[in-house]
């Protein structure tokens, strides 16, 4: 049953929220999580059919939606509510593999951002990681959605194009070996797509981080090697690569340079000891490439909440990088791009489909 509600009121300027799970426990607790933090929970309803009435009627910052519902489930919901009473919507999903391929297909339809489901008691395990889903609802209520559908429905977005349909082998000329590093949080695996997938080839290795699980991180390599003529795999302890491939910073470990030699890099994964608010951090796999790598070295910042890679980014600029950071025009959250331009450390600001062209240009 739906229902709508503002009992819960938050604190001013706090998001409003409806949940959407087919769980009235899991609605509950969620509820009570977020209303705990200042969240103000207006509507909840128990599939996606419901969805769509409890937002049209309480128009909301923000949803959160479950993917497995009876009737209409997540997917469909998703896809619905952005034709009907387009709304952010953070998918909450289950940390598996088959979670993180029915996650992408949910950022595919519409979804800004999604919040992995612990596994184990679930009770326990949502409370345990309720700073973290307070977080990415904030996060997702001040998404520009306009940016995100702009870029979804794009015909030249390489999340919109079938597999595959990345550029051509035709190569682009770099000054020397060169090394990139990109980084992304909200928002940024359709970015980062979209960035891969233009970038030509070129004696050029890459290096993501997006933040996101362990889970999700394998998953969302095998969807950029598909998408780009890179060949990208997810990061190993020891892992190597050189021109013309590309790492994915592994979910719940930080991503180093560990060393760089005749243009091949070797990555070391290191646990995380408390002291980032992110894992993995780009913060961490820039400041290790700035200390390590001294051919040509581009680092890039696209769309994501919070000033993870503004300490980097000013490092890789200390060491004479090139750095770029995604206009606010196009990014669906504007934080981690405005917190590295605001160190100073950032050459220049480019539209999303310009950084690729930028990268290899060697513009600033």
């Amino acid at each position: 049953m739906s229902r709508t509600t503002d009992r819960r009121g938050g604190r001013d300027g706090s998001p409003r929220v409806v949940i959407v799970d087919d769980s009235p426990f899991m609605r509950g607790l969620i509820s009570d999580l977020l209303s705990d933090a200042g969240v103000a929970v207006v509507g909840e309803a128990g599939d996606g059919e419901e969805a769509l009435s409890v937002v049209a009627e309480t128009r909301p910052d923000v949803v959160t939606m479950d993917v497995e519902m009876p009737g209409m489930g997540g997917l469909e919901a998703v896809e619905r509510l952005m034709e009907e009473t387009p709304t952010p919507v953070l998918m909450l999903s289950a940390h598996t593999d088959e979670g993180a391929e029915v996650t992408f297909e949910a950022l595919d339809r519409g979804a800004v951002d999604f919040f992995a489901k612990p596994g184990g008691e679930v009770s326990t395990g949502v409370s345990r990681e309720s700073d973290r889903l307070v977080e990415a609802v904030r996060s997702v209520a001040e998404a520009d959605l306009e940016a995100a559908t702009r870029e979804r429905d794009d015909p030249s977005s390489a999340a919109s194009s079938p597999s595959g349909s990345g550029p051509d082998a035709d190569a682009a000329d770099v000054d020397g070996p060169m090394t990139v590093v990109i980084a992304a949080s909200t928002g940024g695996p359709n970015a980062v797509e979209r960035v891969l997938s233009a970038l030509p080839m070129a004696d050029c290795r890459v290096v993501i981080v997006q933040h996101m699980p362990e889970a999700f991180t394998s998953r969302f390599a095998d969807r950029l090697d598909a998408a780009s003529a890179y060949d990208v795999r997810e990061a190993g302890d020891g892992a190597r690569i050189g021109a013309g491939e590309a790492l994915v910073a592994r979910g719940g470990s930080h991503t180093l340079i560990d060393s760089y030699r005749a243009g091949r890099l070797r990555v070391k994964l290191d646990e995380d000891d408390g002291s980032h608010t992110v894992t993995p951090a780009a913060d961490v796999t820039m400041r290790s490439a700035a200390e390590v790598i001294d051919d040509p070295l581009v680092g890039v910042v696209l769309t994501g909440m919070g000033s993870d890679a503004a300490e980097g980014i000013r490092a890789m600029a200390d060491a004479g990088a090139r750095t770029l950071a995604q206009s606010e025009d196009t990014c669906v959250i504007y934080g981690m791009p405005k917190r590295a331009v605001e160190t100073g450390g950032i050459d220049a600001v480019y539209d999303l489909d310009d950084v690729a062209g930028a990268i290899v240009g060697g513009e600033a």
